[in-house]
């Protein structure tokens, strides 16, 4: 089971993540809103589409744009729609 961990804290664990150029991207469903912050960052990948993110927020510390998603990505991923993955310091353990 893959488990995201950032500042001591689980954000996210599931057994159904979909692996992706190396990056866990966990279901909806197995991430903690609670530690989710809203973002207006947005990037563009040219064969996923555009990705949307989310500040992490644990134990007073915020860790900006450390998770992003797709929400409504190309054909070509849209087995990842919806779904989150993580960096900047976040440790997933698969």
């Amino acid at each position: 089971m893959a488990k995201a961990v950032w500042n001591g804290q689980v954000i996210a664990e599931s057994d159904r993540c979909e692996v992706v150029e190396g990056n866990h991207y966990f279901p909806p469903e197995a991430v903690k809103r609670e530690f989710l912050q809203p973002s207006d960052t947005h990037t563009t990948c040219n064969w996923k589409g555009i990705a949307s993110y989310h500040n992490l927020a644990v134990g007073g510390r915020v860790n900006p744009d450390a998770a992003w998603y797709y929400p409504e990505p190309k054909a070509a991923a849209k087995n990842i729609a919806g779904y989150i993955a993580f960096w900047k310091g976040v440790k997933v353990e698969p």
